[in-house]
């Protein structure tokens, strides 16, 4: 599943195209998807200006002056800025066109969302209950501090709950626990605030260099510009079970926890 820093590199292409240009016409080919795409969301769109390209945790919102689109890449779907007469493929499921461009939705396994929101966008169902974002100045040692006192819950369980903090995935919360020498295992409520703090770090240049790097390829995610991204090539312990440690050369180990693969290093992650 593309993950935030992968959203956030989306948000980024498709702003560069999208941002001010007045919505032409648009064209649902499979409106089955996670959630139905609203039948009157061509009503909703036709002649309207897009305002502004936001994200919220993994979700994209595409405002116009009554309200939202808000659209979730699923587990594996993808954003593309197109000439408007590009065929579209089997996956392309949703177009938003622009006069001669569009932006295509392409979703093969059909788990992503084209939604309409009224304003205020942040009371849907889906974004009211989200937690704080990683990467804003509020997110840092002393709020996680404070919110971790007293919870039993496994840190990297607890930085990957979405009601708690947004967009912190399996890949990054395993790499920036690495980065922060923090056993996945260890009680949330049991960090010092200097380990918090260290963690907060970690966590923000995680996401920083994975943007930098333009994401993880995970799966077909692409961006916008058809580019894979190549953090992949740089992880610590994601996906390296058995692998030599890149600090201390011990093998790479990794256990389940909620359901999904943890990677780690014993020696320079004790618990």
């Amino acid at each position: 599943m593309p993950e935030l820093p992968e959203v956030e590199i989306t948000r980024r292409g498709i702003a560069e195209h999208i941002s001010g240009q007045i919505v032409s016409g648009l064209a649902v080919r499979q409106p089955r998807l996670r959630y139905p795409v609203p039948d009157d969301l061509a009503a909703e769109l036709s002649g309207q200006r897009i305002e502004d390209v936001r994200r919220r945790a993994k979700y994209l919102l595409l405002d116009i002056a009554t309200g939202s689109v808000l659209i979730h890449l699923g587990m594996s779907g993808s954003l593309r800025v197109l000439p408007s007469d590009t065929t579209p493929g089997k996956h392309d499921h949703v177009d938003i066109i622009f006069g001669e461009q569009l932006l295509r939705l392409h979703d093969p396994r059909r788990f992503g969302a084209v939604l309409w929101v009224p304003r205020p966008a942040t009371e849907h169902a889906l974004l009211a209950h989200l937690g704080i974002e990683p990467l804003e100045e509020d997110f840092d040692g002393a709020w996680l501090f404070a919110a971790t006192r007293k919870s039993t819950t496994p840190i990297k369980l607890w930085i990957m709950n979405a009601q708690r903090v947004v967009g912190i995935g399996n890949i990054y919360a395993s790499e920036s626990l690495f980065r922060a020498r923090i056993h996945p295992d260890t009680p949330a409520g049991r960090l010092s605030a200097q380990r918090c703090a260290r963690l907060a770090e970690c966590v923000k240049s995680t996401l920083q260099d994975a943007l930098a790097a333009g994401g993880s390829t995970l799966r077909d995610f692409v961006a916008v510009n058809g580019n894979s991204g190549y953090f992949q090539q740089n992880y610590f312990v994601y996906a390296r079970e058995g692998e030599p440690c890149r600090v201390c050369m011990t093998p790479i180990r990794k256990q389940i926890m909620g359901q999904r693969s943890t990677f780690f290093c014993i020696r320079c992650q004790r618990p």
